[in-house]
């Protein structure tokens, strides 16, 4: 039995070590023994925490969408405009493809929600592995599901307070969030399969001008 008050740390440690080997290896090619040797511990360790391979997967996808959440709502300030709002929560959902930088995977809030990190490459290959297999699973459909209505509630957030402040020409918040996000989805697909857009520029570029259209009218 792991020691007492490490139960967080070795928690983190093997979800970082789960998404770092399904990265590397697939779904299919994620092993327990695998997780134990990515996060350092022993399968012993792994089993305890999360019992099998599926509930591992689960807990995993989990965090690899909360990851999202928590670094656009401590990088959104309140005294920004709705349009900053916007601009910050698209540099996360579909980062620029400059912003290339290396470093581990971390998706642990227990450095601080600035440590938490995932590779852009890791960040595409994870989202094809957990998005494929998820089309076949009930549960991963769910974790989606959950993960995507609270990302619809925080955009229609901004956008209802862009409109309320006088901001943006929003009249419909709801449209407007769920054709924003559905336009980062598929644009992410297009990342992982390499289609280039028209103009040859970074495809984060279409979200920019969907966003000046439904809100300057």
């Amino acid at each position: 039995m792991p020691k007492v008050g490490m139960e967080p740390i070795r928690r983190a440690a093997v979800i970082n070590a789960t998404l770092m080997c399904i990265s590397r290896h697939g779904i299919d090619g994620m092993t327990l023994d695998k997780v134990a040797e990515y996060a350092d511990c022993s399968k012993g360790v792994v089993s305890y925490y999360f019992k099998n391979k599926d509930n591992l997967m689960i807990e995993s996808f989990k965090a690899f969408f909360a990851y999202y959440g928590l670094k656009i709502n401590a990088a959104i300030q309140p005294t920004m405009s709705a349009a900053d709002m916007i601009e910050v929560t698209l540099a996360h959902l579909l980062p620029p493809l400059s912003d290339v930088t290396q470093g581990a995977i971390n998706v642990s809030e227990l450095e601080g929600t600035e440590k938490m990190f995932i590779p852009l490459e890791d960040q595409a290959k994870l989202f094809l592995h957990f998005f494929s297999r998820a089309a076949l699973d009930r549960n991963l459909q769910e974790v989606v599901s959950a993960s995507y209505s609270a990302d619809m509630q925080g955009l229609m957030k901004i956008f209802d307070y862009g409109k309320a402040t006088g901001q943006m020409k929003v009249e419909d918040s709801q449209s407007a969030a769920y054709g924003l996000l559905a336009m980062v989805v598929g644009l992410s697909f297009f990342r992982v399969a390499n289609v280039q857009p028209l103009n040859s520029e970074d495809n984060r570029s279409i979200c920019e001008d969907y966003v000046k259209k439904i809100t300057e009218g």
